[in-house]
């Protein structure tokens, strides 16, 4: 029996908080192991992306291949994918690969504001990545701009954008409100269904990568064979324990800092260790 890996295929960021980085982390924090495939690199830290350079499609096809061709990958999920020719690419390796579970995370801006895919990207996420997806997971922007219509704000109109996204090509889509105003309730269409997660908003700078960490998690639930109700409802729960315990520790960086992924593991800060 071989050991259950999952796959992320993203931007790293050289803080830690989002990206390849905070992928791994949350998939060690669940018990899968993590491979990756980086397709872009930044400069990044809790106070913003200060340069982004994207690595040759050469060199992501031979990741993506090198991964695939060893591991016993169960699930992948997709992050930062800076242009169109990228988004192609991961396309066309996962179309070879069609019975795989795929989380689209159609990552667009960062929190800072800076722009991560271009308009072609966006276009080619819509086109070529969201019908092989198993599941998209947008923000109330991101999913604004995959639509191209404002924002929604109510329960039903996030459920309404999500079936929008489902007659364009997706099997599924949970829409994350933590954009919305008042307390962040999430939304899971698809299948004929609705789940409403509801929450409450928590007093903290600390969610710098919750995006990221909260596709990695379904990703590495769907690897362990979890259905796809039940891996969003764990991970909506997991995530929000990552960011209660961020809430509580001493902080990381001075910016918007990360979520701590390995809660259940250690207290941020660890204890010194103990003298022989």
């Amino acid at each position: 029996m071989s050991v259950i890996a999952a796959l992320t295929v993203a931007g790293s960021d050289s803080g830690g908080g989002a990206g390849i980085q905070a992928d791994l982390r949350t998939f060690a924090a669940l018990q899968v192991y993590g491979t990756s495939a980086i397709t872009a690199v930044t400069a990044q830290s809790t106070r913003g992306v200060f340069a982004v350079e994207r690595l040759s499609l050469s060199l992501l096809r031979a990741q993506l291949d090198a991964v695939l061709e060893d591991f016993d990958i169960r699930a992948a999920k997709t992050g930062m994918l800076a242009d169109a020719e990228t988004v192609e690419l991961v396309a066309a390796v996962f179309g070879l690969h069609p019975a795989l579970p795929l989380v689209v995370d159609p990552v667009m801006i960062a929190e800072s504001g800076a722009r991560l895919t271009d308009a072609a990207g966006m276009a080619a996420i819509t086109a070529r990545l969201i019908p092989r997806a198993s599941v998209v997971t947008p923000n109330l922007p991101e999913l604004a701009a995959l639509l191209g219509q404002p924002e929604p704000e109510a329960v039903e109109d996030m459920a309404a954008a999500g079936r929008a996204l489902i007659a364009q090509g997706a099997r599924a889509v949970l829409v994350k409100g933590g954009h919305r105003r008042g307390d962040p309730i999430d939304v899971l269409v698809g299948a004929g269904e609705t789940l409403v997660l509801p929450g409450a908003r928590i007093a903290t700078t600390s969610t710098h990568g919750t995006g990221c960490t909260y596709s990695a998690a379904i990703a590495a639930r769907l690897a362990l064979g979890q259905p796809l109700r039940e891996a969003v409802h764990f991970a909506h729960d997991y995530v929000r324990a990552a960011i209660e315990a961020a809430s509580r520790a001493a902080p990381v960086g001075h910016g918007k800092g990360p979520l701590h992924h390995l809660h259940a593991y250690y207290a941020w800060p660890p204890a010194p260790p103990r003298s022989a």
